[in-house]
């Protein structure tokens, strides 16, 4: 496919086939199209957990845990992409730590690289961060900012609703 068919089939998919699971070797390729995604200044101020069926089952239900919703549990493996504010580039006239916006990158290089591969992924980010460090041991200076549900999907994909190209450009100025 092309990047731009890569993008239009991305969606936030809620409904995975958990009887299938998702190899390693594929779940490995894809975090390679994080560890290439651009960063500021290049620092790659993240870690990603993977976890499977292969881990310990109490990984899985944390990971359940702090996103209750009935859906997320028939994912068979989960990212939680965390990010460290003391590797991140800061910007010198304000201080705007930019772990976030780094991190947002390589996610949606995950989630474009899950589609490549024929997988659903959904970015999660209300989910309870203080039940997800202690169950996972997440060291303090690492926060996790978002879980990244991965499979294969049951359902297909729902129309998108987006707006038209004229709302979103401002040519020159605003």
């Amino acid at each position: 496919m092309s990047f731009v068919d890569i993008a239009n089939a991305r969606y936030s998919c809620r409904n995975y086939d958990r009887n299938r699971i998702v190899e390693r070797n594929i779940l490995t390729s894809i975090i390679q199209s994080a560890q290439i995604a651009p960063s500021a200044c290049n620092r790659q101020p993240w870690t990603f957990i993977l976890i499977d069926d292969l881990c310990d089952a109490s990984c899985r239900e944390a990971v359940i845990e702090s996103y209750n919703r009935p859906w997320v549990g028939s994912a068979p493996a989960f990212i939680v992409a965390c990010g460290d504010h003391n590797q991140a580039w800061h910007r010198p006239a304000d201080g705007k730590d930019h772990t976030d916006v780094d991190l947002s990158i390589a996610i949606e290089h995950i989630c474009l690289a899950a589609t490549d591969a024929g997988l659903g992924s959904c970015w999660i980010c209300n989910f309870d961060k203080e039940k997800i460090t202690k169950k996972l041991n997440i060291p303090s200076n690492i926060e996790p900012i978002a879980i990244i549900p991965i499979g294969y999907p049951i359902d297909n994909a729902p129309a998108k609703n987006r707006k038209e190209l004229e709302q979103i450009i401002k040519w020159g100025k605003f």
